[in-house]
């Protein structure tokens, strides 16, 4: 019993250290003209799958996104903002 165990164990570690390493992206952000801009903004991101941190910076109008490449994309992240009303684009 203790050696199905600790093999289940060492099976389990091994597939998290498989999983995907985090990416992150800068978004340049438009239309985020208020205080309240940016609360939508990190909401709309926060609701995409795969998305761990949303940060936004309302003065240079950006949002830094933390998330699993796995399940999602950049892509995804601009259609979330875009679909809330605030166009964005990836920073290269």
């Amino acid at each position: 019993m203790r050696k199905s165990l600790l093999g289940l164990v060492l099976a389990i570690e091994a597939v998290g250290a498989l999983a995907a390493t985090p990416q992150t992206a800068v978004l340049d952000v438009q239309n985020m003209t208020c205080s309240l801009c940016p609360i939508t903004v990190k909401k709309a991101l926060e609701k995409v799958p795969g998305v761990s941190q949303a940060q936004i910076d309302f003065q240079k109008k950006t949002a830094t996104v933390t998330f699993d490449a796995d399940k999602a994309t950049a892509a995804g992240l601009v259609k979330a903002t875009t679909e809330a009303g605030f166009p964005s684009a990836v920073r290269k």
